[in-house]
C-alpha cells in the first residue's frame, strides 16, 4: 500500500499545486483488548506480541511547494498557508472546494476560472468574479484585483482549518468541513502573481522509499 502511494506522488511530480499523501500504520492490539474481552483466558506471551499493524488513513503533507514564474497576469500562488476558494456545481453535496492550483484564466462569460477544470474562483463574498474586459489586472498579496486603478474583485484566501480534516477530492481539490468553508478564516498565506505552486512532491526521497519498499518485498 506504501508503494501505491509513493508512486501515485510521483506521477504527480508535476501537478500544479499537488499535496502528497503520507501513508503510515500503527499496533493493532490483541484480539482480546480489542473485543474488550478482558475477563477472558489469554496467553500473555501472545498479548505481548500484539496483533499485528493496521493502516492509518491518509495525511496529507501541506509543505510548501517551490514557485514556477509563468508571465501570465491571471496566475497567482499562495505563499504560506491557505488555498483559494472554487464553485464545483457538478457536486450538489460539496459545491465549494479548496485548492492551490493558481493557474487561472478567463472564461467566454468574463470569469475567473480554474485554468485546469474551468470551476469559477469565488470572492470575499462566495461570488463568481467577473473581470472586465481591459488591461491586464493587477493582483495584490491579500487577492484584490485592480484594474486601471480601481478594485474589481477579491479572491477569497480561506485559511482551510485544521488540515487534518480536509480530504481529496480528485483533480487537485480539497472538500473541507461545512464550517471551514461557510465561515471562511482569513488566510495567513499571501499571493504571489504571475507565478503558480508546483508540486511539493520531493522526487528524490520518493524515489528512495520506493527502493527501500522494492527491496523489503524482495527480502534483501
Amino acid at each position: 500500500y506504501r508503494q501505491d502511494v509513493l508512486a501515485n506522488n510521483l506521477a504527480n511530480a508535476s501537478t500544479a499545486g499537488y499535496k502528497p499523501d503520507l501513508a503510515s500504520t500503527r499496533p493493532r492490539q490483541a484480539v482480546r483488548q480489542e473485543d474488550g474481552l478482558g475477563f477472558a483466558p489469554s496467553n500473555s506471551l501472545l498479548e505481548r506480541l500484539g496483533g499485528g499493524v493496521l493502516l492509518n488513513p491518509n495525511r496529507i503533507s501541506f509543505a510548501q511547494g517551490p514557485l514556477r514564474s509563468t508571465g501570465n497576469p491571471l496566475d497567482v500562488a499562495i505563499e504560506g498557508a491557505g488555498f483559494l476558494t472554487v464553485r464545483d456545481d457538478a457536486d450538489a453535496a460539496n459545491p465549494v472546494k479548496l485548492t492551490r492550483d493558481g493557474r487561472l484564466t478567463r472564461n467566454a462569460q468574463g470569469e475567473l476560472v480554474l485554468a485546469a477544470s474551468g470551476l469559477k474562483v469565488l470572492d470575499t463574498s462566495g461570488n463568481p468574479i467577473v473581470l472586465p474586459e481591459g488591461p491586464a489586472p493587477t493582483i495584490s498579496g491579500d487577492g484584490k484585483i485592480r484594474q486601471r486603478g480601481q478594485e474589481v474583485a477579491q479572491i477569497q484566501l480561506n485559511g482551510g482549518g485544521d488540515p487534518s480534516r480536509l480530504r481529496k477530492a480528485g483533480n487537485n481539490l480539497f472538500i473541507a468541513p461545512k464550517d471551514v468553508v461557510g465561515s471562511p478564516t482569513p488566510a495567513s498565506g499571501t499571493l504571489s502573481q504571475n507565478t503558480y505552486e508546483d508540486s511539493s512532491v520531493d522526487e528524490v526521497m520518493t524515489l528512495l522509499g520506493l527502493t527501500r519498499i522494492a527491496r523489503t518485498i524482495d527480502g534483501q
